[in-house]
């Protein structure tokens, strides 16, 4: 059987599931970006509502950016916090700016502190109902377990679980980590993807190594 994949512009890439889409084209921020296969599943909000119900606190204020890299798989509920961090350098932390009638003249909104952008790589699985905060890294093919609280750095193919998220255990060794980040399959063309499919989905990766030396 010839392999051709799905095409990346397709909405729904089962047709049959209409709750489960390419998550790219339901962005409509200017600092949301989401790479190509990245999908996302939800039946009870609609895929339509992702960037109210699960992207959350991006306020147009907002100096914060969600990045996410290609072939990620976004359960239902999970939710990313942008911003929402209220001033800690004062003895009240409440935001009295963003009310008006004169509260505003209190400090600048602008100047609230943010921990920093929000960076997912690629090949990252997302277990239902986790929540990531702003100024995270998740590595490329890490797995971030039902219910987790990211509120750190995620190393790339880790699996990371409980509140706050820790490290259970790691997918490989540390050794087959870095050949597999150099040999990064995802930023491969689709033909070159395609041609080597089985191997992406098993465990040899010394002849995914070969594949990757090869045009």
């Amino acid at each position: 059987m010839k392999i051709t994949s799905p095409d990346p512009k397709s909405i729904h890439p089962l047709k049959e599931y209409a709750s489960l889409v390419f998550l790219k084209h339901f962005v409509k921020a200017s600092n949301i970006t989401i790479g190509d296969y990245t999908y996302f599943d939800d039946r009870r909000n609609g895929p339509e509502n992702f960037e109210e119900y699960n992207v959350l606190y991006n306020y147009d204020f907002s100096k914060v950016k969600l990045i996410i890299g290609k072939f990620c798989a976004i359960a239902a509920e999970t939710r990313f916090i942008m911003t929402g961090d209220h001033k800690l350098d004062a003895i009240s932390t409440y935001p009295f700016p963003i009310f008006g009638h004169g509260w505003e003249s209190a400090f600048n909104v602008y100047d609230l502190p943010v921990k920093g952008d929000l960076v997912v790589g690629n090949d990252v699985w997302f277990g239902y109902d986790s929540l990531v905060m702003n100024g995270v890294t998740i590595g490329n093919g890490a797995i971030i377990a039902a219910r987790s609280v990211v509120v750190k750095d995620v190393p790339a193919y880790s699996i990371v679980a409980g509140n706050p998220a820790k490290v259970v255990k790691m997918r490989f060794d540390d050794k087959t980590i870095s050949r597999l980040q150099k040999i990064a399959w995802w930023d491969w063309n689709i033909e070159k993807i395609n041609q080597n499919l089985k191997l992406i989905c098993n465990l040899d990766v010394d002849r995914l190594e070969e594949a990757s030396l090869k045009r």
